[in-house]
């Protein structure tokens, strides 16, 4: 029996595998062990995941999740998930990895998360071997859903989006610079509230403003993450949300850049089953 997680910032999906069938699913919130201590972690999978999945059932288990990419996140990770569940087969990996798996299985390809946060890698079909680092939110998710609510609240602010645009978004989500400043520098996980304003742009993309915007940040993205891998000839798979949501947006912007969009998906789940079953 084997338990596979994919954990991005916002949500994260639980499977239970017997190898033939899923024995259970469920649903937590994002974990993140680069912003979050295991404390942190350990009461959210105390409240949410025990009930909903048997804990003393999986033999080994696969974690895939956003800021697993360095050594001591991992270990933050590893610390919770040992006090939740008995075995100690348990591996950890980048949600990067789970999107290359997902989406390329043994095959060559781009792979990029399009979520609250975005990433990049070139894929060989077994392996990651050529990564542009995310940076986070301050400074890098080009084309993310923090990267899109920031440029939006940004450009509501300095007047750079028609007044009337700029009131229907201050007053549909109750907002004032001091609250703006507030909730970006002073509490905790901005990069997701920021992404919470995804909706309104998607809304509003026939805008011509917001239309100038999604192309900005969707360019900005490919020439500051998948560009850099000079493999132009190969396609380009995206996972995530925001990428879903605004498929038409970026497989546009990608063509303007002369690349080539494969397949889009908000999850990698399906793929991972699909991987592991193989495996």
């Amino acid at each position: 029996m084997i338990l596979i997680a994919d954990c991005g910032s916002t949500k994260t999906d639980w499977v239970l595998y017997d190898g033939t069938e899923i024995v259970a699913r469920a649903k937590t919130q994002g974990l993140n062990p680069a912003q979050q201590s295991s404390e942190e972690i350990l009461e959210i999978l105390s409240n949410e995941l025990k009930g909903n999945i048997d804990v003393d059932a999986p033999k080994t288990i696969y974690f895939y999740g956003a800021g697993c990419g360095y050594d001591n996140a991992i270990t933050r990770m590893r610390t919770a998930l040992e006090l939740i569940f008995p075995t100690k087969d348990i591996h950890i990996a980048s949600d990067l990895l789970a999107a290359a798996r997902a989406m390329c299985g043994h095959e060559e390809g781009i792979v990029c998360i399009i979520g609250t946060g975005s990433n990049s890698c070139l894929f060989d079909g077994e392996k990651i071997v050529e990564n542009t680092p995310s940076l986070g939110y301050i400074l890098g998710d080009e084309g993310s859903g923090a990267h899109l609510g920031r440029q939006l609240v940004s450009d509501c602010l300095k007047k750079q989006l028609p007044k009337e645009l700029r009131e229907k978004f201050m007053t549909q989500y109750n907002l004032d610079v001091a609250g703006i400043l507030e909730r970006v520098y002073h509490s905790t996980l901005p990069n997701r509230w920021l992404a919470s304003f995804t909706p309104f742009l998607y809304e509003n993309k026939e805008q011509l403003e917001i239309k100038m915007l999604l192309k900005h940040c969707f360019t900005q993205f490919f020439q500051r993450n998948t560009m850099v891998y000079r493999r132009s000839w190969l396609p380009i798979h995206v996972v995530g949300g925001v990428g879903m949501n605004f498929e038409t947006e970026i497989r546009e912007t990608a063509e303007s850049l002369g690349l080539s969009i494969g397949k889009i998906v908000e999850s990698p789940m399906e793929g991972l089953i699909k991987y592991h079953k193989s495996k």
